[in-house]
């Protein structure tokens, strides 16, 4: 990842921004120039993530909030402000047979993955549009095409950011603000070794591409979706899933 001033004098708000996936695309939208929002859980890693950007010459701010609870996400969105790019990549995933599973699991997956983006869309997009113009990426899930005997939740949460992405991208296009979808396949991240513990290898064995996918890639493509290069590119669902997909039997 190299610095540039691509996306200079820009404001972005990055959910999940100090782990994971969500980390990656933070640092690498500061490296680009834009002045981060950076969203977790965990103040003391949100600080030290505000630390390091500013130790290379980017800008950025930490704001905490619990995304399971509604008014707490369009408290975040409050403090964020005016932005010109928003990227929900805040994400939960508790793998669980569905009979394992409750209403209270369901709930907060809805909550995180689907529902946290749809209020911070609905109170920030508006805003982008009344000025012309903006970029809001959502992080989906190849979980969302791909059935397993595990996480019907997830899965469904995620299927929903893609009817929403077309919804979205259709309310807000003519106004000048595009809204596309990034669903990773496998990826190695704190989050997937913890779940996986000594299985963490099984990553790599599930990809067409013959290993599991590294955050920084993903930062990479949310990186094109935000910036002026991807002027034309609107109501997408772009899989990185290192060929998982087409792997399938038609």
């Amino acid at each position: 990842m190299s610095a540039s001033t691509a996306l200079q004098g820009r404001t972005a708000l990055v959910t999940g921004a100090t782990s994971g996936i969500g980390k990656a695309i933070a640092q690498n939208l500061a490296a680009q120039g834009a002045s981060v929002v950076l969203h977790g859980r965990d103040r003391a890693r949100g600080e030290a993530m505000v630390k390091e950007i500013e130790t290379g010459g980017g800008s950025a701010r930490f704001i905490t909030a619990d995304l399971t609870d509604a008014e707490d996400t369009l408290r975040l969105a409050a403090e964020a402000g005016a932005v010109d790019i928003l990227v929900n990549s805040a994400g939960l995933y508790e793998f669980a047979p569905t009979a394992a599973s409750d209403a209270a699991s369901f709930d907060r997956h809805v909550a995180v993955n689907t529902r946290a983006p749809f209020l911070l869309v609905g109170a920030l997009a508006p805003g982008m549009a009344e000025r012309g113009q903006g970029s809001i990426v959502i992080v989906g899930s190849s979980a969302a095409r791909m059935p397993a005997p595990v996480g019907a939740a997830y899965g469904a949460s995620k299927a929903g950011v893609e009817v929403l992405t077309r919804y979205w991208a259709t309310e807000f296009g003519p106004s000048g603000v595009r809204v596309n979808t990034v669903s990773p396949g496998p990826v190695h991240t704190e989050g997937t070794r913890a779940m996986l513990g000594e299985h963490i290898a099984m990553l790599d064995k599930t990809s067409a591409r013959g290993r599991a996918g590294d955050p920084g890639e993903i930062a990479e493509i949310v990186s094109f979706l935000v910036s002026d290069a991807s002027s034309y590119v609107n109501g997408a669902v772009l899989f990185a899933d290192g060929g998982e997909l087409s792997a399938l039997p038609s």
